[in-house]
């Protein structure tokens, strides 16, 4: 079987995480996450989050998760502001639309929203006359990390968090790969930190470590009325929702989820070192999982079929932005193995 760096979650679940399923397997538990493992799991994750009133629930993946926070946050007039590049806007098939909402995409730098411009967007928003007849903003959408492998600063999400507080918006922090972004070395903010300055965020498992799931995270007072109404009539609860609680009880044993994460951002570096030996251009510094490297169309060409990887996007002529993506099972062989083949 060949390396493949074409995405983070390819890979099955931590074997941690895959024995607490199978240990638990022939239990009679409560079903639609009222069980044991997932109040357990809860707990946990209020703890790590320095958040003991937090709302914690369980929904089946990423795009499901995206879609029902935001829909069950916004009033019907309102839309959600994102980076051009966030994932809502670009790799969700008009999800986040199909309930009604527009997205409202701004400039991205690096894959990152920047603060004063997005204050000077809602400034002209409110001076236009015409405002009734347009679009609300009522959410900023972020990630972390980005698109582009990026992450925010302490500061600038600080930065981000008082426009929100200045125009009434709720900020929402897609953390599908929380993980990575929260263990590489340029990371300059704790879980705890980053918990307090977003009115809901989630914890990704899909990407860490996980089968399947995403941890959704509200400060008591942001949480929708009814949510867990508002997931099911989604279609993104699992009836067996058991099987994302033992997975994230056993990811927050034991900093399991940060130990495990912290190998995809040291891959990652490692990655990034072998293309720069090796004298392929950077696209962008990217400090977590994610990296991206120009190829040229020989080179691309020579490596397809050898090696999992993504094309991201064209670099003008002959020259092609690559992705690799590392991961929490990713080892030293297989990046000896593409080391070998560039």
């Amino acid at each position: 079987m060949i390396p493949d760096f074409s995405c983070d979650y390819k890979n099955g679940a931590h074997p941690a995480v895959l024995k607490k399923l199978v240990e638990t397997n022939g239990e009679i538990l409560n079903t639609y996450g009222f069980d044991k493992y997932s109040a357990e799991a809860k707990e946990k994750i209020r703890e790590a989050c320095g958040l003991p009133d937090a709302e914690v629930f369980f929904i089946s993946g990423g795009t499901q998760t995206n879609m029902t926070v935001i829909s069950s946050v916004l009033r019907s007039y309102q839309g959600v502001i994102c980076a051009s590049t966030g994932h809502i806007n670009c790799h969700e098939s008009g999800a986040v639309e199909a309930t009604g909402h527009k997205i409202i995409p701004l400039p991205h730098h690096e894959g990152k929203l920047d603060a004063d411009e997005l204050s000077a967007y809602l400034s002209d928003f409110y001076k236009n006359e015409s405002r009734d007849h347009m679009v609300f903003p009522g959410m900023v959408y972020i990630s972390y990390p980005t698109e582009y492998g990026t992450i925010y600063t302490k500061d600038e999400l600080t930065k981000l968090r008082r426009v929100c507080d200045e125009y009434g918006l709720y900020l929402f922090l897609d953390g599908a790969r929380l993980g990575y972004g929260l263990t590489c070395g340029a990371c300059d903010i704790t879980l705890k930190e980053l918990a307090a300055l977003c009115d809901a965020f989630y914890i990704g498992g899909t990407k860490v470590g996980a089968l399947c799931g995403e941890a959704v995270v509200f400060h008591k007072d942001k949480t929708p009325e009814h949510f867990i109404t508002l997931i099911k009539r989604g279609g993104a609860m699992l009836a067996k929702s058991r099987v994302v609680g033992v997975q994230f009880s056993a990811l927050f044993t034991d900093d399991l989820y940060f130990r495990i994460a912290k190998n995809g951002a040291d891959k990652a570096e490692e990655l990034k070192a072998l293309f720069i030996k090796k004298g392929y251009e950077l696209f962008i510094d990217s400090p977590t999982n994610q990296q991206f490297v120009i190829l040229d169309d020989e080179t691309l060409q020579r490596l397809e079929g050898k090696v999992g990887f993504e094309v991201w996007e064209r670099a003008g002529k002959n020259r092609t932005v690559v992705r690799f993506a590392s991961s929490w099972s990713t080892t030293e062989e297989e990046i000896e193995y593409l080391s070998c083949l560039l």
